[in-house]
């Protein structure tokens, strides 16, 4: 490392995902802004190999390990050893658009009153001339981050920015039993500050490659929210009526499908609307299941479990 301190500071947890990170290190190498003007943190939650060779062969890069397993610990124990003003998180499995970091370091030197933000995250695709269903659904209705940003108040982990000084005052992240960027951003809007939207900071995810994918990702959240929202008499009605809309909520999101931006072709359109049915189905079914027996869904701490 060099003896300069640097602006941003990358924080990257990594599990088991080595060619994905390896893509996503050389998209940070790959970025408009001065490679002095940032340091890369990759933490490493308990790899059957550690990435040595990949992180070794990138400039600026400084592999660490954290033992407790979740990206919360691992991101918390990045930011320990982060040496700049402002936090920059990105998870392995995403690219950075070119321009990420520039934005990001414009935003904080421009605005002294900028504390934390979050950005866009758009799909990234295997052929763009012809998306998968996976794809396609997940371009309209996965990683909503102005939604979560706005209405929410939190940004996800993949595409989040705030300086040092907020992150100390707000606390670190929580652990894989709760959906941690979620509680991380309430915890820090409850305390006074915002999370402002900025659609230019821009990260590339790949979608889900199964349906088996996607309802993984839906028995964590599920389970996180019915830890969340359903407990005692009320809760549990509380629940079961939630569960009740999201199995004919498919209707409500025809306008959706049909005006977004983010697909341009209408057998896009028709492979996004074939998946959210088939998904809010499965949601649904799990919601009651969880209503009559009350148990947390086995995938909820699926990071790195021992």
């Amino acid at each position: 490392m060099s003896d300069l301190s640097p602006f941003i500071s990358v924080v990257i947890p990594h599990l088991n995902q080595a060619e994905q990170l390896r893509n996503c290190l050389s998209s940070l190498k790959a970025q408009t802004l001065r490679a002095d003007r940032f340091e890369i943190i990759v933490v490493d939650n308990g790899s059957k190999a550690l990435p040595e060779a990949i992180c070794g062969s990138f400039e600026r890069v400084e592999l660490l390990r954290e033992p407790t397993p979740g990206p919360g610990p691992a991101r918390n124990r990045g930011v320990q050893a982060a040496r700049a003003p402002i936090l920059a998180f990105i998870d392995a499995d995403c690219l950075a658009d070119r321009d990420w970091l520039a934005t990001i370091a414009a935003n904080f030197e421009e605005d002294g009153a900028c504390q934390i933000i979050g950005g866009d995250v758009r799909i990234a695709y295997n052929d763009a001339r012809r998306i998968t269903m996976l794809e396609a659904y997940e371009s309209i209705f996965a990683y909503r981050q102005q939604e979560y940003i706005e209405r929410q108040g939190f940004s996800g982990t993949g595409n989040l920015a705030v300086r040092r000084s907020s992150y100390d005052a707000v606390g670190t992240f929580a652990g894989k039993d709760i959906a941690e960027d979620r509680e991380w951003g309430r915890r820090a809007t409850g305390a006074g500050f915002t999370i402002r939207y900025v659609p230019e900071m821009l990260v590339f995810h790949p979608a889900r490659t199964s349906f088996a994918e996607l309802r993984a990702k839906w028995d964590r959240h599920v389970s996180h929210d019915f830890e969340e929202c359903a407990q005692g008499g009320l809760g549990r009605l509380r629940w079961f009526v939630l569960a009740v809309a999201v199995l004919g909520s498919p209707i409500f999101e025809i306008r959706r499908i049909a005006c977004t931006p983010r697909v341009s072709r209408w057998r896009e359109r028709l492979l996004a609307a074939i998946v959210l049915i088939r998904i809010r189905i499965y949601r649904a079914r799990t919601m009651f299941h969880l209503f009559i027996w009350g148990r947390r869904a086995s995938t909820a701490q699926a990071w790195n479990v021992r």
